[in-house]
């Protein structure tokens, strides 16, 4: 059985989508803080099956929570302190990103011009956005 330690004071974010921590994880650029960082991927869950989970030491500050939701929107996000669980929080989805998500259409504006790439969302049930300027969805 694999065992990572309690935090005492961190983040935990708990229930992604098996194979999206790492996605997660270089969005926040967590390879250059200064503080310790688990990934657990394929984790059992009663609710999902299989999951990942990272647990981060320390404080993400200046952190947008909703933007993690457009990476994974059915994610929850723990703060923990003094080795509980004071806050849960569930990220709600932005109606516009900008340079979150990238365009997969090599025929956009965007893989030609230096302009954002820019996102609207079309199916909050799903998390599904789309490019503003050539409609190609993120999924």
């Amino acid at each position: 059985m694999l065992n990572i330690g309690i935090l005492k004071q961190g983040i935990v974010i708990d229930h992604i989508k098996v194979g999206g921590a790492m996605k997660i994880y270089t969005y926040l650029d967590l390879e250059n803080l200064d503080c310790s960082v688990a990934i657990i991927k394929n984790a059992r869950s009663n609710k999902m099956g299989r999951k990942d989970i990272i647990k981060i030491e320390g404080t993400l500050n200046g952190i947008n929570i909703d933007i993690l939701g457009v990476l994974d929107h059915k994610i929850t996000i723990n703060i923990i302190d003094n080795g509980e669980i004071i806050e849960k929080k569930n990220p709600k989805l932005p109606d516009y990103v900008d340079n979150v998500l990238k365009c997969k259409n090599p025929r956009c504006i965007t893989s030609v011009e230096n302009v954002p790439h820019s996102f609207k969302l079309t199916d909050r049930e799903k998390g599904t956005y789309r490019c503003i300027y050539c409609e190609q969805s993120s999924k």
